[in-house]
């Protein structure tokens, strides 16, 4: 792909600052620039990579939580899914801040011979940049849509075990100050005990 970006390039008339060493092709400034361009947005990629990792992760990590019966496993997952949040916010705003210096290096970029505003170096970059933009977009979406399942699966589980306990449905109030303090998971480790002594 690089390469046939790279063949829409002006190319002035002298001026080369390098040379392609298979070729011996005399390399302009834009060109020279693109390729660097290009490496940045290959660290993009591996970010992205990064992200999904993380995105599958935590899907997976929520669909454990689904099956789980113990209060300190449930627990654990929880910290870990938390944890795994935090992350993919911090790698979201790395990309994000690595997407902000490629515009200004396009900009920059204009200044240089052959790579003015609506050149072939130009074009290549901008539009590049726009599709990273696009991905880190489309990714952070896909994001908080899972955040927010985790979210309303986990307040309706809080909610059957508070139901499990008391034999009332609790109120929305109640449920968000179950999960500000953390008395959820003691709600949990009740809900198992009644289930238990049922049994018996």
């Amino acid at each position: 792909m690089n390469n046939l970006l790279m063949e829409s390039c002006e190319i002035p008339r002298g001026g080369s600052q390098g040379r392609d060493v298979e070729l011996g092709a005399p390399m302009n400034s834009g060109e020279l620039c693109l390729q660097e361009f290009f490496v940045k947005v290959q660290e993009i990629d591996k970010q992205y990579e990064k992200l999904d990792k993380l995105l599958k992760m935590l899907q997976d990590a929520h669909e454990e939580s689904r099956t789980v019966t113990k209060a300190p496993a449930m627990k654990s997952i929880k910290q870990r899914m938390e944890k795994d949040i935090d992350e993919v916010l911090r790698v979201a705003r790395f990309i994000k801040g690595k997407i902000d210096e490629l515009d200004k290096d396009n900009l920059a970029n204009r200044q240089k011979r052959g790579c003015r505003k609506g050149s072939g170096v130009d074009q290549s970059r901008v539009a590049t940049t726009l599709a990273v933009k696009k991905k880190l977009k489309d990714k952070m979406a896909e994001f908080q849509i899972l955040k927010e399942r985790i979210q309303q699966e986990y307040r309706e589980v809080i909610e059957r075990r508070v139901f499990a306990v008391t034999g009332t449905r609790p109120d929305e109030e109640t449920i968000d100050r179950l999960i500000d303090t953390g008395d959820s998971e003691q709600i949990f480790q009740k809900a198992i005990s009644s289930k238990g002594e049922a049994r018996s």
